[in-house]
């Protein structure tokens, strides 16, 4: 690129851009949801197309992030988010006009393909553009905080459409978004040569996404086909063959996905599986409640998206705040404080089926949604980046958002098997999945404790380490 402007038209269109294509794509995590008995009730399926309205998307994110930013890396940020925005646009469409369970799914995993283009880009952009520390920091926060807002309006804002106009308005909402986001990008990012030549690892990328889809398919299929059905088996065993492949093929290849040894770096264990154990609890909740509060106590969408208030309310003002709680207290603190609001949350959630008054477990709802921030993101970034070099901080927050988008989809499918719906109830043993995944957070807080070494809090507020200007590439 031939200029970095930290101020003036082009700056503000880019950031503009960027924030308009990440509301939606995290949007479309947070809004999808409560509209899910609407949806299979319309165009068919049961809860495992229900499931697979969720994870269809979060797999196909989880999988491609990786290669989404060393495509960035060959083509140029330019090419590939613009391209990123329009296919997004048009999955979007065909999500609203989908005729059957089959196409939604399938539009459903076309926007996955298009989200893993988008963010691993986005900060990228933004710090070649914004060249100073302290702007870029600004511009960073607003990127991080944008995506925290998007996931917390998007329960109600689902409820109000759902209710008003139909599940199809969920997708038709994100057109003019997109549109905006398209046209601020394709005006803001300026054409330049590649930064990289390095090669695409399309054989560990396909063995990835074998690996990926084959224990989805187990875990959601499982209970409705049997686990003992050629099909699971095959399934199972297809996902343990490719993950031993993919481990063999990256430790020999010239070009892994990852740098070899990234994972055994403390900081980035750490990041990456306090990030999957989060939105692993996050995904189970709100797939359990939704059908909870839908079908057993006959709430409608608006008013569901108005119980999950409290948990998208304090996730978005938590998203907002993290890091400047991280620059005062200190990052393990501060991941330590979120992993424990998390798992009381997650525990106070056992009272609904204690018949405990609602404001209980609207209670713990929040807190849960004020933990997933503290713990995560732009917090387990700020970790890595104290240990990690520059030249490997995109693969390490590439793999942190790849770890986490796999917990949204092990989320969704742990908490079906484990709270499975019965002849009276839509969910049963809704104790289950709040307890195995509070288990879940428990273990990040030990493995914080063990692994991060305490520092002292910085001494006063400071804009993130330069290295963050590529934090999901």
């Amino acid at each position: 690129m031939t200029s970095h402007p930290d101020t003036g038209p082009r700056s503000t269109l880019l950031l503009l851009g960027i924030c308009a294509m990440t509301f939606v794509v995290y949007l479309d995590t947070s809004i999808t949801p409560v509209a899910l008995p609407d949806i299979v009730g319309d165009v068919g399926g049961g809860d495992t197309a229900a499931q697979w309205i969720l994870d269809a998307y979060t797999l196909a994110f989880a999988c491609l992030l990786l290669t989404g930013g060393v495509l960035g890396d060959r083509l140029g940020a330019r090419r590939v988010m613009l391209t990123g925005a329009l296919v997004f646009t048009i999955a979007s469409i065909l999500c609203a006009t989908a005729p059957s369970i089959g196409v939604l799914v399938a539009a459903r995993a076309l926007q996955g393909v298009a989200a893993a283009a988008l963010v691993p880009l986005s900060v990228a952009a933004l710090s070649t553009h914004i060249r100073k520390p302290r702007a870029r920091a600004r511009a960073i926060g607003l990127w991080g905080g944008t995506a925290g807002v998007a996931l917390a309006v998007g329960p109600l804002l689902g409820g109000v459409l759902v209710t008003a106009l139909s599940w199809r308005a969920l997708f038709w909402i994100n057109i003019p978004i997109c549109l905006v986001g398209f046209g601020c990008l394709r005006a803001a990012l300026q054409r330049g040569r590649a930064a990289s030549d390095r090669r695409t690892d399309l054989p560990g990328q396909l063995l990835f996404i074998a690996a990926g889809c084959g224990a989805t398919l187990a875990l959601i299929e499982g209970p409705h086909r049997g686990w003992s059905s050629p099909f699971i088996l095959g399934c199972a065993a297809a996902a343990v063959i490719a993950i031993a492949a993919f481990t063999l093929w990256e430790n020999r290849t010239a070009t892994p996905l990852l740098p070899r040894g990234l994972l055994r770096i403390p900081e980035v264990a750490v990041a990456c599986s306090v990030n999957f154990l989060g939105l692993f609890g996050l995904y189970g909740v709100l797939f359990v409640l939704t059908l909870h509060f839908q079908r057993d106590l006959g709430l409608s969408p608006l008013h569901t998206g108005l119980r999950f208030l409290p948990l998208f309310g304090m996730l978005g003002i938590a998203s907002l705040t993290a890091a400047s709680v991280a620059r005062r207290l200190g990052t393990r603190p501060t991941m330590l404080t979120g992993l424990a609001l998390i798992g009381t949350g997650l525990v106070g959630l056992v009272t609904i089926e204690l018949s405990a008054p609602p404001a209980v477990y609207l209670g713990a709802l929040g807190l849960l949604g004020a933990g997933i921030p503290l713990s995560g993101g732009v917090v387990a970034i700020a970790a890595m980046a104290d240990a990690v070099p520059e030249t490997t901080m995109g693969a390490a927050s590439g793999a942190m958002n790849t770890f986490r988008q796999f917990g949204a989809v092990f989320g969704v499918a742990v908490a079906a098997l484990l709270s499975p719906p019965s002849q009276t109830t839509a969910v049963t043993h809704l104790s289950a999945t709040f307890l195995v995944a509070a288990t879940g957070a428990a273990l990040g807080a030990v493995l914080t404790v063990r692994t991060l070494r305490p520092k002292p809090a910085p001494t006063q507020a400071k804009a993130e380490p330069e290295s963050i200007h590529s934090a999901t590439r």
